[in-house]
């Protein structure tokens, strides 16, 4: 009895009783004017008649209405802004945004129709049957009352008026009871009609894939940049520290390593920061550390760095120059971690189309030790150049370890 009650009377129910008398109270404009046309055609002297033919049939013109005007884009948001608030369905089945598709814009017409045509049913016989009702259970209290009501002799009997109060609030009941079925019949239609079409979720999943596109793109970023730093200061501390007390000049220099590379590294890592804080409308990313900064890479790489060059480097698109440098700062960290101060080579050259970018350095006569959840610099390197277009690849070969890479240099981005 408690659940009835509740499904009748609860807090939802009220909630979605309200959202019907808010159609009704949308639909009164398209009422008023189907009447105009409605009421001369039907023979009424006025355009407010009391004829049920004239009443029906202004609402059953008004429904297209609504139906047409419904088709405009905003009419989706604001359905949805009152359906989540009143209709008491999870806010996650709704679609955000106007319809943009023809398809949107017919379930959204197709749900404002319905909201429209049931509240107008709801709301009418909200304001018509409360005091109707009540008339009828004060029948036998009141002879007044029933003469007012001017109540046929053969119903002025006992058993009638000892009915009417039981049937008065039968119509009560069964308001309430036709109030929760459409509110009902709405909240099930809801995520139907104004929920994501499958237009809406392509557009979604693109949405997200750029997102996390963009996510990744800023996590290399912050890796190979903050990595190789941490890599290249490590290496430098230790080897100052054992020659501490015996040669304090390269203890000087590797000191202005250090210096050098963390102040560049913060440099970097603030541009990184400041995209996170950007809105999603900021532009991407389109400054940074290219080719042009080569020299000064591998000066502070802290390993030697063979270094042999093929072509016009400063002719290589900017996004290639960028993505170029990220992959050669990358290839160093490596070595640095797996390989400590063993020497590099690396050669660089224009191919045609292509930037190829080779890097060899000896394994070293142990296996390196893996962290925890395993390193993500290949993987990054691998992705920094499928996104232009290319591929790479790194791994042992014989006694080195050898990555390459080939870039477009019409990249695709």
């Amino acid at each position: 009895m408690k659940r009835v009650l509740g499904a009748l009377f609860g807090e939802r129910a009220r909630l979605r009783w309200v959202h019907l008398i808010l159609g009704g109270a949308l639909l009164m404009p398209y009422w008023l004017l189907a009447t105009v046309f409605v009421g001369p055609i039907s023979g009424a002297n006025s355009m407010f008649s009391d004829s049920l033919r004239v009443q029906f049939g202004s609402y059953a013109l008004a429904l297209p209405l609504a139906a047409v005007t419904a088709l405009f884009p905003l009419t989706r948001p604001m359905s949805v802004a009152a359906a989540r608030a009143l209709c008491g369905v999870p806010a996650d089945r709704f679609a955000d945004g106007p319809a943009r598709t023809r398809a949107a814009r017919l379930r959204s017409s197709g749900w404002f129709t319905l909201h429209l045509g049931l509240g107008g049913l709801v709301s009418g016989a909200t304001l018509a049957l409360p005091p109707f009702a009540v008339t009828v259970m004060l029948l036998p209290l009141s002879a007044g009352i029933r003469d007012w009501v001017r109540l046929p002799g053969h119903l002025d009997r006992a058993w009638f008026l000892a009915l009417a109060p039981f049937a008065g609030a039968a119509m009560l009941l069964g308001l309430a009871v036709c109030a929760a079925g459409a509110g009902a019949l709405l909240a099930r239609q809801a995520p139907v009609l104004l929920g994501p079409t499958p237009a809406d979720r392509l557009a979604a999943a693109e949405r997200r894939a750029t997102e996390l596109a963009e996510r990744n793109r800023l996590a290399r970023e912050l890796h190979d940049s903050v990595g190789h730093a941490l890599s290249a200061v490590t290496l430098q501390a230790g080897a100052a520290r054992k020659v501490l007390d015996s040669d304090v000049e390269f203890v000087r220099e590797a000191l202005a390593a250090i210096e050098e590379t963390t102040r560049r590294t913060v440099g970097e890592l603030d541009s990184v920061l400041g995209l996170l804080r950007q809105d999603d409308d900021a532009a991407p990313l389109t400054s940074g550390p290219a080719l042009d900064g080569l020299d000064g890479l591998l000066a502070r790489s802290g390993v030697p760095v063979s270094l042999t060059a093929g072509g016009d480097l400063a002719a290589v698109p900017a996004a290639v120059s960028r993505e170029a440098y990220r992959i050669v700062q990358e290839g160093l960290s490596n070595a640095l971690r797996h390989a400590g101060a063993s020497p590099v080579s690396l050669w660089i050259a224009l191919r045609g189309e292509e930037l190829e970018i080779t890097m060899e350095n000896p394994l070293p006569d142990r296996a390196p030790a893996v962290r925890p959840g395993g390193g993500r610099g290949v993987r990054g390197i691998a992705e920094r150049a499928a996104l232009l277009g290319g591929h790479a690849q790194a791994g042992p070969e014989g006694a080195v370890w050898r990555l390459s890479a080939r870039l477009p240099l019409a990249g695709r981005r």
